[in-house]
């Protein structure tokens, strides 16, 4: 094919699709036990499809909530209880900059 009949790519085929990963799957991604992924969803800081365990399934959006908590336990020592906590103000900031940012003030 000519670079005449070639198309430009349209912004649907440059989105990635969504990764749809196991628990086993998703603990490997973020290079820990399953039992540390099974915690961080006991304390609401991810939230899987799935009712049961073995049906859970996660998204490449919960692989940078997860990466966030596992280093503030492994680096900082932090529970977690604590690491929801933390994930929850950075969200609210996240949140606040988006309005900020969205009024022109940042």
């Amino acid at each position: 094919m000519d670079d005449k009949n070639m198309q430009a790519p349209t912004p649907e085929t440059l989105v990635e699709q969504p990764v749809d990963l196991s628990l086993s799957e998703f603990s490997q991604a973020c290079a820990v036990r399953s039992e540390t992924i099974v915690e961080l969803v006991d304390e609401g800081l991810l939230s899987p499809s799935g009712r049961e365990v073995q049906c859970w399934r996660f998204s490449t959006t919960h692989v940078r909530r997860a990466s966030v908590a596992i280093r503030l336990q492994r680096d900082l020592g932090v529970n977690p209880a604590g690491a929801a906590l933390a994930l929850q103000l950075l969200d609210d900031l996240e949140a606040l900059q988006a309005r900020l940012l969205k009024m022109g003030m940042i």
